[in-house]
């Protein structure tokens, strides 16, 4: 079946202006650290006589087919650029203008304006899908059925049946390399957090909160109202599971992922305070996800007012953790245990307090000094870290499965999953099909209670894939 061409124009310039400014934000460094923060700065990040760069692996190239090449299927295109073993050899929009647009990023890559055209291209070994979420399912499905990899933009879906059918398609074909657009479970500055968190740093987990906050519509305009009614889909709360999950997924995720667990109910309320223009979707949102033992996850987002961008803040009984842009600062209570490595750490003056730095290779003492530690920011964002793992997740993960069927045969699917496993923990981390989906279903519910007012009880049946 071919798509109407309006089905597969993504994202308007201003609208992926959210997307880009939500994982980068403005710079704060010296006003945490003036607050007594503690930087957190990970071994390849650190700068001077003790830094380390650690090398990323290399694979041999993989042809990259891209499906929606409105302007963040056009950054993903930009950002398979920057990477030495990702040619984008197909790009395929039913939108002229789109496709015209990809081809100056990828002048050698044959255009299609129906998806399943690319699909057949034996060229193409795998497919990164950036059309609009409601559109995901057939195109991901389809895929998995071509046997070409695939890389699915966040969330899955906009329902709970089509989510589950991608990660079910998914889960069915281990022969296929999948991942989500979860970027942040690629990003090293997180890994780096990870088992800091799990040593029990912060003490117990009292609260959590995370926000977005960016004055901006996403409408586009159109001559034709049929059309614009097509191309405004995240406005339409049939389509769109507004900012809740196509915003804030990623940040929920993070939570969700760092915490270690998982909600048991959601409270949720929206409004449309500021963008009255026909729309349904709410421009403002709150949601408040509960926790076994009283913890709770607050989380609001605006597209009423820009003030304080989007970061997290993790509240433990001996610490707090902020996590803005690509770097985190730990703020100690006074009444904290002592960790170890604090004696052997850098110590900054900040204001009135000493915030202590968590740096690799530290071996001695430092003096307290009267500036700042240098910020050491990552040379790209967690997109970037995504496609690389997705790229070399994806030709280290062919090779497995060919090595395996030369020696064995391919009539044992079973222990050709077992054998994946093995190969799947020297993996780059990124987002498979299980945690996109616990990701999605949450997202859903969530919007179910701001659609609602009222309290959405999780079910913990709702995420098993059987």
């Amino acid at each position: 079946m071919t798509m109407k061409k309006e089905h597969l124009n993504e994202l308007t310039e201003s609208e992926d202006v959210d997307r880009r400014s939500f994982i980068k934000g403005a710079s704060i460094s010296t006003l945490m650290m003036m607050m007594g923060g503690t930087v957190l700065v990970p071994r390849h990040q650190a700068k001077g006589a003790d830094a380390v760069e650690t090398p990323r692996p290399t694979t041999p190239p993989v042809n990259c087919g891209i499906i929606g090449c409105g302007v963040w299927g056009r950054d993903i295109i930009a950002t398979l650029g920057q990477l030495p073993n990702a040619p984008v050899t197909a790009v395929c929009d039913t939108y002229g203008a789109y496709l015209r647009r990809a081809a100056r990023s990828a002048p050698d890559a044959k255009q299609y304006e129906n998806y399943k055209d690319l699909l057949a291209d034996p060229n193409v070994q795998a497919v990164l899908v950036a059309t609009p979420t409601h559109l995901h399912r057939q195109i991901v499905e389809d895929a998995i059925k071509a046997g070409k990899h695939v890389y699915c933009e966040a969330p899955l879906a906009h329902t709970v049946e089509d989510a589950r059918a991608i990660a079910l398609a998914a889960k069915k074909a281990p022969k296929i390399n999948f991942q989500t657009g979860l970027n942040y479970r690629s990003d090293p500055q997180r890994h780096f957090l990870v088992p800091f968190i799990r040593t029990g740093s912060w003490g117990t987990t009292a609260m959590a909160r995370a926000q977005y906050h960016k004055k901006q519509s996403w409408r586009r305009t159109s001559s034709s109202a049929d059309q614009e009614k097509l191309i405004n889909w995240r406005l339409d709360k049939e389509t769109s599971l507004g900012l809740i999950g196509e915003i804030g997924i990623h940040q929920l995720d993070a939570a969700g992922w760092f915490m270690a667990l998982r909600p048991k109910s959601i409270t949720g309320f929206g409004s449309i305070i500021h963008w009255k223009d026909g729309r349904t979707v709410d421009d403002t949102v709150q949601a408040i996800f509960e926790y076994e033992g009283g913890a709770r996850l607050m989380y609001d987002a605006t597209l009423a007012n820009s003030f304080d961008a989007d970061y997290e803040m993790y509240y433990g009984t001996d610490a707090a953790l902020m996590v803005r842009e690509n770097k985190a600062w730990m703020f100690k209570e006074v009444d904290a245990p002592l960790l170890g490595w604090e004696v052997y750490a850098r110590k900054d003056q900040f204001y009135k307090e000493v915030g202590i730095s968590l740096v690799a290779n530290a071996t001695k003492l430092t003096a307290i000094i009267d500036k700042p530690q240098d910020e050491s920011p990552y040379a790209s964002t967690p997109l970037y870290y995504s496609l690389e793992a997705f790229v070399s997740n994806t030709f280290n993960h062919q090779t497995a499965v060919t090595d395996f069927i030369d020696a064995f045969g391919s009539d044992d699917p079973a222990a050709l999953i077992d054998y994946l496993k093995e190969i799947n923990e020297t993996k780059l981390p990124a987002a498979g099909f299980a945690e996109a989906y616990e990701a999605t279903v949450l997202c859903i519910k969530a919007d179910e209670a701001i659609r609602t007012g009222r309290k959405v009880e999780i079910k913990d049946e709702w995420f098993e894939l059987a």
